[in-house]
């Protein structure tokens, strides 16, 4: 009888109702040297720490007003639960928000599933990055983020990112 239960209960799972939400971040990294060649292009999954899911939680709450997030930073660190390791701040890698990054919805499985972050980093000296984040404004709470092997960058690179969340 048990095993009828069971069985009744996970085929009703299975017909359509799904009540499983997840957040799946990549990020686009395109580096191009200051003739407009690329130099390098990678792809790279990110990780949504718990100060990420709090903040997304917030976010579906009028009464607790949690501000969106509109910002990109890079780092020469490793990032923790909280910040990036060591956020750059010199040689055009400082963290970019407002107008300088757009913020859209787009669509990668169903219609407007994946918000979506755009900047490009132009750069006036040599760096080292390591690390890359979103944050919700110039001091903010950090949405996601992401360490990678070494990106070197030497003045007149540009670094085009577009870093989406999708909710699947």
């Amino acid at each position: 009888m048990i095993n009828r239960i069971f069985k009744y209960l996970f085929s009703k799972r299975q017909s359509g109702f799904n009540d499983t939400v997840k957040l799946e971040g990549i990020v686009h990294y395109v580096l191009k040297d200051m003739y407009g060649k690329v130099k390098e292009e990678r792809l790279i999954k990110n990780t949504i720490p718990d100060a990420g899911k709090a903040l997304l939680a917030a976010l579906m709450i009028t009464d607790v007003g949690a501000a969106g997030v509109d910002y990109i930073a890079l780092g020469v660190g490793t990032p923790s639960a909280t910040a990036l390791g060591s956020e750059s701040s010199t040689n055009g890698g400082a963290r970019r928000g407002g107008a300088d990054v757009t913020g859209s919805l787009t669509t990668t499985t169903t219609t407007n599933d994946t918000a979506q972050f755009t900047t490009t980093f132009t750069f006036t000296g040599n760096l080292g990055l390591y690390e890359e984040g979103l944050f919700t404004a110039a001091v903010g709470t950090m949405l996601a983020s992401q360490a990678f092997e070494i990106l070197n960058v030497v003045s007149g690179d540009t670094l085009a990112i577009t870093h989406k969340l999708k909710v699947a």
